[in-house]
């Protein structure tokens, strides 16, 4: 098993489209990226953690690679839009790409450059690629949230 992080709004909906895919073993919601120790959902609504709300993926390589979990990433938000998706703002709710690997950081770098090659998107490409931190597990009611609520959408501001 292998492990990747990524920030992409809100993090109820970013693991429910993970856990959709084939490969990945497992899912937990947190807070990564910041400055402050252990924190509450509460702390990092305030915006002043540093703390992005990211998805920890475990997956596995011989059924899923980075570059596959990448283009689910890169489908899945506004990779141009600095500290919000959709109604929640705020710099927990950034775009980013947290590595584990020196391949990890190559081939987000790499899969990000064809993106903004593609001309996709009319504005640059904001994602921030970053070495991996330590991951604070968010609270228990965050985990599998749209799963055990039943709904679709995750756009709920602090």
């Amino acid at each position: 098993m292998e492990k990747a992080t990524f920030a992409a709004g809100c993090f109820w909906g970013v693991e429910d489209a993970f856990r959709r895919v084939k490969g990945v073993k497992s899912t937990v919601v947190g807070y990564t990226g910041g400055h402050t120790d252990n924190p509450s959902y509460k702390d990092v609504c305030t915006d002043l953690t540093g703390h992005a709300e990211a998805v920890e993926v475990e997956y596995d390589p011989l059924e899923i690679t980075y570059d596959q979990l990448l283009d689910v990433f890169w489908s899945i938000h506004d990779p141009t839009t600095s500290n919000r998706q959709g109604p929640d703002v705020g710099s927990q709710y950034r775009s980013a790409i947290f590595y584990h690997t020196p391949e990890q950081r190559a081939a987000a770098e790499a899969s990000r450059g064809k993106l903004e090659e593609s001309r996709k998107y009319n504005n640059p490409i904001v994602t921030e690629i970053t070495p991996a931190g330590q991951f604070w597990r968010a609270e228990d009611y965050h985990q599998q949230y749209t799963e055990k609520h039943g709904i679709a959408s995750c756009h709920v501001e602090c």
